[in-house]
C-alpha cells in the first residue's frame, strides 16, 4: 500500500485543542497535510496551518544540540508518530505540538474543511472525536503542560 510523509499540528490555546472537521475525510482531526518536495516537516507544519486555518504558529518541542559541523537548521521534534489508513492510502505522520500566534485571526479554508473547533480536555470525550485524534490529543496537553509549566 501507498504510504505517504504527513505532518498533524495540534494547537494549544488557553487550554483548548484547535480540531478542524476535514470534508474529505468526514472526521475531526488536526490540521495537516502532505510533506511537499524539498520541503521540511517544519515548513510543512506551518505552510499547512496557514493555508487551512490562516494561522501562524510557533512550534514547540525544539532541542537544544549545537548547530555545528554539518547542521544547517535545526528542526523541531514531533511529540508523536505514526501510521495511518486515510482510504486508499496510508500516512505516515509526524504529529508537532503548537501554539498559534494570532488566534484571533482564525479563518477556515472552506473547500477543504467543514468546521473547526476548540475543544477542552473534557470536550474530548465526545462521542464524535475519533479515539486516536483523543489520545493524541491528550498527550499534546500532557506534553504542553511540562513545557510552559
Amino acid at each position: 500500500m501507498k504510504v505517504d510523509l504527513v505532518i498533524g499540528a495540534y494547537l494549544i490555546h488557553e487550554n483548548r485543542v484547535l480540531l478542524t472537521h476535514h470534508r474529505k475525510l468526514d472526521r475531526w482531526v488536526p490540521p495537516g497535510g502532505h510533506i511537499e518536495k524539498d520541503e521540511t516537516p517544519d515548513e510543512a507544519v506551518k505552510r499547512e496551518v496557514k493555508e487551512e486555518l490562516n494561522l501562524d504558529v510557533e512550534i514547540l518541542n525544539r532541542n537544544d544540540v549545537p548547530e555545528e559541523g554539518n547542521v544547517t537548521r535545526q528542526l523541531a521534534v514531533p511529540f508523536y508518530v505514526n501510521v495511518h489508513n486515510v482510504g486508499d492510502h496510508e500516512h505516515a505522520c509526524f504529529f508537532y505540538l503548537c501554539v498559534p500566534k494570532n488566534p484571533e485571526d482564525l479563518k477556515i479554508k472552506k473547500d477543504e474543511l467543514n468546521d473547526s473547533r476548540w475543544f477542552s480536555p473534557e470536550e474530548l470525550e465526545e462521542d464524535h472525536i475519533p479515539p486516536d485524534v483523543r489520545n493524541i490529543a491528550k498527550k499534546a496537553f500532557e506534553l504542553h503542560g511540562r513545557l510552559k509549566g
